[in-house]
């Protein structure tokens, strides 16, 4: 770790539709409580979770610190992401994309993002580490073509097959649009680029400049479901917040050789992610990395935490189960929501890492606490 200077803080913020938008959401107001918001060097999120993080950085500007916490967080960050959640997009969006000639229903989920959230701004006009303190913001997408992360940044986009570009207006909504693009209902985003624009690599595909000309994007959870890859580079801390949905055992599984493909998608993904998520924590276990997981289902009890704010029961057992789409949330949902990834981030902070943490100011949602 940097010892003579603050030390470097990731955070990745995964994807699960609405309710990883909301658990995010808990994650990001204890952070900004505790005086780490402003602190955080990288943020990296997966469809959901970009949402929420995509939301924070076209209103960084906004924030008011004091002491490093911004008083207005709730105004700036929160009410614009609950009043999102308050609304049903998915079916309508599916149905405008598989209705309306020569349109997408990706683009159309941009244009929706762009009509609620971002309006026409692009990436490169969002807060920079340069200024205000803010963090490096970095949205994950999946690149269908080469099958790799397609990764969005304020200040480039790049894929690793298909090199680096520092030139490509991308708008904000179009990058959140890719990073939550869920097949079949709402992918691809189709991002065209001039071929000019690319840096490394080069001469390695033959077809490497049609590649870049056209590029078909989806869910960045296809890929990297916790967008965690960015962060284990160079940072002294990794911090995860996985709103992911537990995988489901189906006892009637598909048996047609058609029909039974998107169980087969469904356990590789899975299978994926949970290898990611235990190399990750044994890593913090070991000491290799320094740094904490907090998952939607994760037991709070088993922190061994005497001041946490919740503890294991009925109500917050049942929020692992809430669907991930992106349907209108109940107010109930919203807050319980909130709370809980409020109140896992608080212990696992305290109890995995030794980042210093100012204490809560109560419920983020007072009308719904985790009892």
């Amino acid at each position: 770790m940097n010892t003579d200077q603050q030390p470097t803080i990731g955070l990745s913020l995964s994807g699960g539709g609405f309710r990883a938008t909301l658990f995010g959401l808990g994650t990001l107001w204890r952070l900004n409580e505790g005086g780490l918001l402003r602190r955080l060097t990288r943020i990296s999120s997966v469809s959901g979770g970009s949402i929420v993080a995509g939301v924070l950085a076209h209103r960084w500007r906004q924030l008011n610190f004091v002491d490093d916490q911004a008083s207005n967080f709730e105004e700036v960050v929160a009410q614009p992401v609950r009043e999102f959640c308050n609304q049903t997009i998915d079916v309508s969006t599916a149905l405008r994309g598989h209705l309306t000639p020569f349109r997408s229903s990706g683009e159309i989920l941009a244009r929706r993002y762009a009509k609620d959230l971002f309006g026409e701004t692009l990436l490169r006009q969002i807060a920079t580490p340069a200024e205000n303190h803010a963090p490096r913001f970095i949205f994950y997408a999946t690149n269908m073509q080469t099958g790799r992360s397609f990764l969005f940044r304020q200040d480039y986009i790049a894929d690793c097959v298909l090199g680096i570009s520092y030139k490509t207006e991308v708008p904000l909504a179009a990058a959140i649009a890719a990073s939550s693009a869920v097949p079949p209902i709402f992918s691809p985003v189709v991002l065209k680029t001039e071929t000019g624009a690319w840096e490394e690599p080069q001469g390695k595909l033959a077809n490497l400049n049609q590649l870049r000309q056209r590029i078909v994007l989806a869910d960045g959870r296809i890929s990297d479901n916790m967008g965690v890859e960015a962060l284990l580079d160079k940072l002294d801390f990794v911090l995860v917040s996985d709103a992911g949905a537990p995988f489901e055992i189906d006892e009637s599984p598909f048996e047609d050789d058609l029909l039974q493909l998107g169980r087969v998608r469904d356990i590789l993904i899975e299978q994926t992610r949970a290898l990611r998520r235990r190399s990750l924590i044994g890593d913090f276990e070991s000491g290799v990395r320094r740094g904490a997981y907090w998952g939607i289902g994760s037991a709070i009890d088993a922190y061994d935490d005497h001041d946490a704010l919740a503890s294991d029961n009925a109500v917050t057992a049942a929020l692992q189960n809430i669907p991930t789409r992106l349907k209108a949330f109940t107010a109930k949902e919203q807050g319980q929501l909130i709370n809980w990834g409020y109140a896992l981030t608080d212990t696992a902070l305290r109890t995995r890492t030794e980042l210093a943490l100012d204490a809560p100011q109560g419920w983020p949602v007072g009308a719904w606490p985790l009892h």
